[in-house]
């Protein structure tokens, strides 16, 4: 899988990204992940990851690594800031759509399925008595082993609250839990959804938000901390409704 980040990139990409100014918004938001199980059931077979050895040799080794030391890990941290609250079938779907480098899509739907067999054996995942699939499996939830469903540090993610000032810091009050998202932008739900008690700081806040203090606000952007316990390193900002909750 040559010269392309599988997991990292894109979560490293953002966060640069959000070091600009906040945009003032109001985009369709996609994303959304299935539910019914966890990876710990068991996603993938033994067999399925021991065939795809070979494979991961031929056309992965070059540029990802599978555990140990090295640029593009698989494994471990990477692995699970990019996935956890995901399920088996992103992996896949973003396996089969990006890899290899140049040759996106040009394997079998089984070899893609294999290879995601592989990285999640090699992340300490159990294998099970079902072959990996998008209709078997993808739907299982990909969650940490104490079932924890905070989103990890530097997700990107959406939260939904009410916007106040403390200090010199924009906050957002009575927010939803964090969900994670595949690009930042308002959800079709942010207007209306019922909100939490929950509480998040916004970071590297450029633009001029005064005028929204009390309105219910929408944020997008890549998590400092786990579940955004030190902030959310903004991306985007929009009202989407003018009173708050």
């Amino acid at each position: 899988m040559p010269r392309r980040t599988l997991l990292f990139g894109l979560a490293a990409t953002l966060y640069g990204a959000s070091l600009g100014a906040a945009i003032l918004t109001a985009q369709a938001a996609t994303g959304g992940t299935a539910s019914g199980g966890t990876v710990w059931d068991g996603a993938y077979t033994d067999a399925q990851a021991t065939r795809a050895v070979t494979t991961f040799s031929a056309s992965c080794a070059e540029c990802h690594t599978l555990g140990g030391t090295g640029d593009g890990q698989l494994v471990g941290t990477p692995f699970w800031e990019s996935y956890s609250q995901k399920t088996v079938g992103d992996l896949l779907t973003f396996v089969r759509t990006n890899m290899p480098s140049g040759a996106e899509g040009s394997l079998t739907p089984s070899t893609y399925a294999d290879l995601v067999a592989l990285i999640l054996k090699s992340n300490g995942l159990p294998a099970g008595a079902t072959e990996l699939g998008p209709a078997s499996t993808g739907h299982l939830k990909i969650i940490p082993k104490d079932g924890s469903t905070a989103l990890p540090a530097n997700s990107l993610a959406r939260v939904v609250g009410c916007l106040s000032k403390s200090g010199s810091d924009w906050v957002l009050t009575n927010t939803t839990v964090p969900e994670r998202i595949d690009a930042a932008g308002v959800g079709k739900d942010d207007a209306t959804r019922p909100l939490g008690d929950g509480k998040i700081t916004l970071k590297f806040v450029l633009s001029r938000l005064d005028a929204f203090v009390g309105q219910r606000m929408s944020a997008s952007g890549i998590l400092i901390g786990t579940g955004g316990a030190d902030g959310l390193n903004v991306s985007s900002v929009s009202r989407v409704a003018p009173a708050c909750p």
